[in-house]
């Protein structure tokens, strides 16, 4: 599939969220972030604008008894979208990594585009509240978005004090694994990298 054509759209609409959702994998970190949760709001936006996919999301959801459905659902979204855009997968690099320092902070994210949806996840956080997002929610985020996007997803802290710049980084280093994992590599541009012929 050419660069510039992997876009996808997806909605999903529950008794829970209403959640609508464009990804651009060959953008330039474009984002249009609205969910009525400012904090995840500013998480997306990073996953966005660092992993240089143009993102808009339009997220409502019943955030009057908490966050958690809302989180949880763009993150299942999200992921459609991803594996929708990434279409049959052929010439992708398929693994990404990177490690994301922000201030005392240092996060590792890992990735492989498998079909294996699986989420391991080792992020120490200091607080469970940071303003009014629950910082568990992060998980189940990268839950949702690893299982509907048939990635295995790492996420790991090395080292980090403030719960805001950990899942920051963590939501950046992500966007940046991912960049690196969807690019097409023009040695293999038809080719699926796959040693058993299926991903």
């Amino acid at each position: 599939m050419a660069e510039g054509t992997r876009v996808a759209h997806v909605t999903r609409t529950t008794k829970e969220t209403d959640i609508d959702i464009t990804i651009d994998l060959d953008g330039t970190g474009v984002t249009d972030i609205q969910t009525g949760v400012p904090f995840f709001d500013h998480m997306l936006d990073a996953f966005g604008r660092h992993g240089l996919f143009d993102l808009k999301v339009r997220a409502k959801g019943d955030i009057e008894v908490d966050a958690h459905h809302t989180v949880e659902d763009c993150g299942i979204v999200l992921g459609q979208a991803i594996a929708q855009a990434l279409g049959d997968k052929r010439g992708i690099v398929r693994f990404g990594n990177s490690f994301v320092p922000m201030d005392e902070s240092l996060l590792l994210a890992a990735i492989d585009i498998s079909g294996r949806g699986q989420l391991h996840y080792a992020v120490d956080l200091p607080i469970q509240i940071i303003g009014t997002f629950d910082t568990s929610l992060a998980k189940e985020f990268f839950i949702a978005l690893a299982s509907n996007a048939g990635l295995t997803l790492h996420v790991r802290s090395l080292a980090g004090e403030n719960a805001h710049h950990i899942i920051e980084a963590a939501f950046k280093a992500a966007g940046r694994a991912l960049c690196q994992a969807t690019r097409i590599d023009p040695r293999i541009a038809n080719v699926l990298p796959s040693t058993k012929g299926a991903l």
